[in-house]
């Protein structure tokens, strides 16, 4: 009791520097008229047709919402710079005070409300459901029962998705992976904002648009709540480019321009939209998200076990042709291991689930996650065995050999339970550390739990709270691998006097 009493302030000061947020200037406009820039957030990853790299000078951005930025610095009397941050942490940044505005189809939404300010739409966008070019089932979003929908994270689309009963959703970070996936046959449809899907799913010869567009949103300007200076000032510049025109000749462009933006552009002068519901925005109990992070944490303990298991198993292997075979295979085995251990993790996880189907292989989520994690520790279990073998006295092979063993009976039976038995506290620590690197696996579509996390704190910001939780339960996965590891180490001390 004690000793909880004594961590209790530490604990409180960790929770207070966790939460703590950098203040913001009393007046953001002024600061930026003085500075003489204006910083907007926006995450250069996104893609078409919102901000992405310019293919003929790949160190500037190009986008109708890079065209915008500057007709609104323009109109400031300043430059505009872009800030680069995650999708999913634009308001976060903002909040932090690392941008000036956020702007990278940010939907308004009752739960943003609450955190920021908007501007006036600038945007009326819409959802369109891409198909297979040969597909013939799914002609509108009422026949996705029982089907893989792919959509990003943190959007409408994905509400749209999750409340929609027998639909299995696949949750992306990039807009390009869910188009891909289509393509070769992994998602059975995927549904995002429709200047998305026009660029990335209706040039795809291999899909097509299923049905017409459903839902109906906004896309606004984040702006810092006490900032209403700067949001009206916004607010104004929005108008005269609508008034002017100039708006329609950006969306004109980039080929956005529809008729759904008339009605948008005939109330640019007038009031903006209500989108606060009340009742609708009240903050769901904190419990309610409890059961979506412990299947997280479940599909996370899936894959740790699972890859581990297949990188004692691989690891071993590599050992023994190592340094039992005769080459090539012990070059090979050499070569192995100095591959996966030079280069990252992520591109491999990349390579197995992005790159090879270019050649004809497509592995599921699940699949590339197993073998990814587990042929890159392999690498590292490999080391820790090598270490222990060579830590066995050179008489043991000698005397086994001289009883009428054969070489790889030896092996067998005296060096490698031996070996074993040194490297064992060290690859229970690499079962620690795969815990935590398999949240890696949210890049090829895998909801663990930190992609979990990610997913809930990008739609209700409640980015704090969930981060403890999370935090806590992976501390739980680990921990009793922790007390394993002294254990046997313990265990080890005593064998050994």
């Amino acid at each position: 009791m004690k000793n909880i009493q004594r961590l209790f302030p530490l604990l409180l000061l960790l929770a207070v520097l966790l939460g703590w947020s950098v203040p913001v200037m009393a007046d953001t406009l002024a600061e930026i008229q003085q500075r003489g820039y204006l910083l907007w957030g926006s995450d250069a990853e996104g893609g078409a047709p919102y901000i992405f790299p310019d293919p003929k000078d790949p160190s500037r951005f190009i986008g109708f919402e890079v065209d915008l930025a500057d007709e609104l610095a323009r109109g400031l009397g300043v430059t505009a710079r872009q800030a680069q941050n995650a999708w999913d942490s634009l308001i976060p940044a903002l909040l932090r005070g690392d941008s000036d505005i956020a702007m990278n189809g940010i939907e308004i939404t009752p739960q943003r409300q609450q955190e920021v300010l908007f501007s006036k739409p600038y945007y009326l966008y819409t959802e369109q459901l891409v198909v297979g070019q040969n597909e013939t089932a799914i002609k509108g979003v009422d026949d996705l029962a029982g089907k893989k929908v792919g959509t990003l994270s943190g959007t409408v689309a994905q509400d749209i998705l999750t409340k929609m009963t027998g639909v299995e959703v696949k949750i992306y970070s990039s807009q390009v992976a869910p188009y891909e996936d289509l393509a070769i046959g992994r998602l059975d449809a995927v549904l995002l904002d429709l200047p998305i899907a026009a660029y990335y799913g209706k040039p795809n010869p291999k899909l097509k648009y299923a049905g017409p567009p459903v839902g109906a949103g906004f896309y606004g300007i984040a702006i810092r709540q006490g900032d209403e200076p700067l949001q009206q000032k916004i607010d104004a510049i929005l108008a005269r480019l609508a008034a002017s025109g100039r708006l329609r000749e950006i969306y004109e462009k980039w080929d956005m321009w529809n008729e759904q933006q008339v009605k948008l552009f005939e109330e640019a002068g007038g009031e903006k939209p209500g989108f606060v519901d009340l009742e609708a925005s009240k903050r769901a109990p904190l419990h309610t998200f409890i059961p979506n992070l412990l299947k997280g944490a479940g599909v996370t303990i899936l894959i740790s076990v699972i890859s581990m298991a297949l990188a004692v198993s691989l690891g071993l292997i590599l050992t023994v042709i190592r340094l039992y075979g005769r080459p090539p295979l012990s070059s090979l085995a050499t070569a192995y291991i100095e591959l996966y251990r030079g280069t990252p993790l992520l591109i491999q996880l990349y390579i197995l689930y992005y790159g090879l189907p270019n050649i004809g292989i497509s592995l599921n989520p699940l699949t590339a996650a197993f073998l990814g994690l587990g042929m890159n520790y392999a690498a590292y279990e490999a080391e820790l065995y090598r270490a222990g073998i060579n830590a066995v006295a050179k008489g043991q092979m000698e005397a086994a050999l001289s009883l009428g063993m054969t070489r790889s009976m030896a092996v067998r039976r005296i060096i490698l339970p031996q070996a074993f038995k040194i490297a064992l506290p060290g690859v229970t620590n690499d079962f620690i550390a795969l815990f935590k690197d398999s949240s890696l696996v949210s890049v090829i579509a895998m909801v663990e739990l930190t992609k979990t996390y990610s997913i809930l704190a990008a739609s209700t910001l409640r980015f704090f709270e969930f981060g403890l939780i999370v935090a806590l339960l992976y501390f739980a996965m680990s921990y009793p691998l922790s007390l394993l590891a002294r254990r046997l180490e313990k265990r080890l001390k005593r064998s050994n006097r």
